[in-house]
This record gives C-alpha cells, sequence and structure tokens, in this order.
C-alpha cells in the first residue's frame, strides 16, 4: 500500500486564511506601545531610580509607574507622561503632523 502526500503551496495555504489587516495593525501598534515602555522603564533604571521612588516624585501610585511601564502608555494622560519624563530630568516636546507639516504645541523642561 503506497502513501501520497499532497505538497500544497504557500500561496495556497495563504488563500486559505486571508491577513485580517485590522488585527494585524491593532498587535503592531500593542507592540510599538509596549517597546515605548520598556524605553522609559530603560532610562529610570539606567539612572537607578525604583517604581517607589518614582512615584513619590510624581506623588502617585508605584502601581500606576507599573501599568505605565507595561505598555499602558495610550491610556495614559499627557499630563502623566510628561511628568514621568520631567520626573526622571528629561524634556517632552508635543507635536502635531498634518501630512508633511508639523506643528510644536509644547515644549517642557
Amino acid at each position: 500500500m503506497s502513501t501520497k502526500t499532497k505538497t500544497t503551496a504557500w500561496s495556497e495555504v495563504r488563500a486559505k486564511r486571508p491577513i485580517h489587516e485590522q488585527a494585524v495593525a491593532e498587535h503592531v501598534a500593542r507592540m510599538e506601545a509596549e517597546e515605548r515602555a520598556y524605553r522609559l522603564r530603560e532610562i529610570r533604571e539606567e539612572q537607578g531610580v525604583t517604581q517607589k521612588e518614582l512615584a513619590e516624585r510624581m506623588k502617585l501610585t508605584q502601581p500606576t509607574i507599573s501599568a505605565l511601564e507595561s505598555g499602558d502608555l495610550d491610556r495614559s494622560g499627557l499630563a502623566t507622561l510628561m511628568s514621568y519624563v520631567e520626573a526622571l530630568g528629561g524634556t517632552v516636546e508635543v507635536t502635531a503632523t498634518f501630512g508633511s507639516r508639523k506643528l510644536l504645541l509644547s515644549t517642557r523642561a
């Protein structure tokens, strides 16, 4: 008895499972937010500041800092993000982009 295996081309496999563009876009956005949050945590750790110390500087709770550093940046208010950066000695610039035109809305040191 002979067993034949059918080889399926990748294009056939992909045709059966089309890419869900919205799901991909949401995943990419989530990954980018987590990366930005990770970079903030990295800077805090480079400065030798704990989440608790930073929370005290910002008059927030440590769990709030933890949530920020876990990728919750898009849900955080601009004032909270500015406070985080400034508590570590950084500056924040807020820029609006309209196609190729950019407008600096705010700079805080």
